[in-house]
């Protein structure tokens, strides 16, 4: 890969860091900037946000018991319990294995999305929907969606590994169905409890895709660099 030949020489771990924190850089001014874009222009400008207030009142005004308990489990499955557990599991696995790539891609696509969440948050002071809300969080941190960014980051990365290994069409199929509805799920379960936008979650999954871009263009970056220092291990022996 070209940015691997540039930077010709770095250790590849040295060099999956560098990728890695350019990335997270990258993202984290884009969401940033997305933001204010969202919340000082789009919102009030161009009126959107009395459209996406609607939507949570709506949902407010449609609650039921089994149907809270239900946006519970959702915020559960991609709360910051379960999926750093998740993670980490898959992580242990892996170096156990010795599958080093695939441990720091799980660890650090959770890692660049949760960066780039706080940073956003720090920066960007957008109040969550104005209803009955369900949960005890800042009340001006509504975007982007943490939960969401962080379920597509994990469960669809889970997914993305899974496929390059098991290429069978029907499981395919079944993976990406699973993920897209886990995460789905999620985001309707944010916005449920009153703790999210739409915008929020849509915010939310810009993260979770750039986060997942990040890391993948990271291990790729430092494989082409661990293949060519084998190779040119391989042709000093010869010579």
């Amino acid at each position: 890969m070209w940015l691997a030949d540039s930077l010709d020489g770095l250790h590849p771990a040295v060099l999956f860091i560098v990728v890695m924190l350019a990335g997270l850089i990258t993202i984290a001014a884009l969401s940033i900037g997305l933001g204010f874009l969202i919340t000082r222009v789009v919102e009030p400008v161009w009126g959107i946000g009395a459209a996406d207030e609607r939507v949570n009142v709506w949902l407010a005004a449609h609650r039921t018991p089994s149907r809270t308990d239900a946006s519970l489990i959702g915020s559960i499955l991609a709360g910051g319990v379960v999926l750093p557990i998740v993670a980490g599991v898959i992580a242990f696995t892996c170096v156990v294995l010795r599958r080093w790539r695939i441990a720091a891609f799980v660890v650090f696509a959770l890692a660049v999305e949760s960066a780039t969440y706080r940073a956003t948050t720090l920066v960007v002071h957008s109040h969550r929907p104005r209803v009955a809300r369900l949960e005890s969080l800042p009340v001006d941190a509504s975007y982007p969606s943490g939960h969401t960014a962080a379920s597509l980051a994990v469960y669809c990365g889970l997914v993305l590994l899974l496929t390059s290994r098991f290429t069978h069409t029907i499981f395919r199929v079944v993976a990406w169905t699973t993920a897209v509805a886990l995460v789905a799920f999620v985001a309707t379960s944010r916005m449920y409890r009153g703790m999210h936008h739409p915008l929020d979650v849509a915010g939310g999954l810009a993260v979770g895709v750039a986060a997942l871009i990040v890391v993948v263009f990271a291990c790729r970056s430092a494989g082409a660099a661990a293949e060519s220092r084998a190779g040119a291990r391989t042709d000093g022996g010869r010579a």
